[in-house]
């Protein structure tokens, strides 16, 4: 039992990394099925657009529904076109939610980054648009240019350039390896740098920040119930109403204007700490003073408090 109960605090306190690792690996068995099923390059004048559509499309469906999965998402748009919400983004907020959607991008180009980069090391799919492209023929085709051309859209299905044209030059294959590892080696040390600098310009210390994760789980635990509650209690009131034909009796629930309040994306103020928006509700006597209104600055390393209100 206490082997179980670690390996689950252990996928608890690693939920994202795991998330993303999972993502990743079905990611690439996908790419292999399509790879050794569905792909067959038709070496010839089309093998340029065949390829980059193997290479490119699913990537781009994948970037999109990265979007779609993400909470933030419809966090962001979910009344964006009423004044609220027009109000928030307009009101010197530009560069808040330029971050947010540069955070939506991150999380949602894990797939379709790791499609290409997986892609790129097999080099099936380079191979066949590479072969069709007039750079590479430029690149591999110094004389007899059209029939080495000929004979280069032949590559992808087995054919080999004579060893004169190939010498000195990488194979399509090496190439595709080559971008493969140089992309992941990319990405490693942009996500390495940012996260490095996010925790940098950390507006509080590394203990406090530990305590602020432990706070938005258990306000989220405790929202969750709260709300399973609240909900159980008025339905049950609504239906004994309809069925025993009786008044209902009177019930506080939150108006549409204390949910927008707590929907508000969520700003450090280092004058008026709060660790949450519904904090910032209880603390400004439910939203209604001037402070409720002060915005404050969005530091990438606080987004947990953002992923919070995503899964309320």
């Amino acid at each position: 039992m206490d082997t179980l109960r670690k390996a689950v605090d252990f996928c608890i306190r690693h939920q994202k990394v795991l998330g993303y690792s999972t993502v990743s690996l079905l990611t690439v068995a996908t790419e292999h099925i399509f790879s050794a099923v569905v792909f067959k390059c038709p070496c010839n004048s089309g093998n340029m657009l065949y390829g980059l559509s193997f290479l490119l499309v699913p990537a781009f469906i994948l970037l999109l529904l990265g979007y779609m999965a993400n909470a933030r998402t419809w966090l962001l748009l979910t009344g964006g076109c009423s004044q609220e919400k027009q109000v928030q983004c307009s009101s010197g907020r530009a560069c808040g939610c330029l971050c947010q959607l540069l955070r939506m991008t991150a999380k949602a180009s894990v797939a379709p980054l790791t499609w290409i980069a997986v892609a790129l090391l097999g080099a099936d799919f380079y191979e066949c648009a590479a072969s069709g492209s007039s750079l590479t023929a430029h690149f591999f085709c110094k004389e007899n240019r059209t029939d080495c051309q000929t004979q280069l859209l032949q590559v992808p299905c087995g054919k080999e350039l004579p060893a004169d044209t190939t010498r000195e030059r990488l194979s399509l294959k090496a190439q595709s390896q080559l971008f493969g590892w140089f992309l992941i080696a990319a990405i490693m040390t942009v996500a390495l740098i940012s996260t490095c600098f996010s925790h940098c310009c950390s507006p509080v210390s590394y203990l406090q920040l530990k305590f602020w994760k432990i706070y938005a789980k258990k306000e989220h635990e405790l929202f969750e119930t709260k709300a399973k509650e609240h909900a159980t209690k008025l339905a049950e009131r609504n239906t004994n109403c309809f069925f025993e034909a009786t008044d209902p009796a009177p019930f506080h629930t939150p108006s549409r204007e204390d949910w927008q309040k707590i929907s508000f994306l969520y700003t450090f103020n280092p004058h008026e700490q709060h660790y949450s928006m519904i904090h910032k509700y209880a603390s400004t006597n439910r939203g209604n003073s001037a402070e409720f209104k002060e915005e404050g600055q969005d530091h990438m390393v606080l987004e947990f408090v953002e992923e919070a209100q995503e899964v309320l």
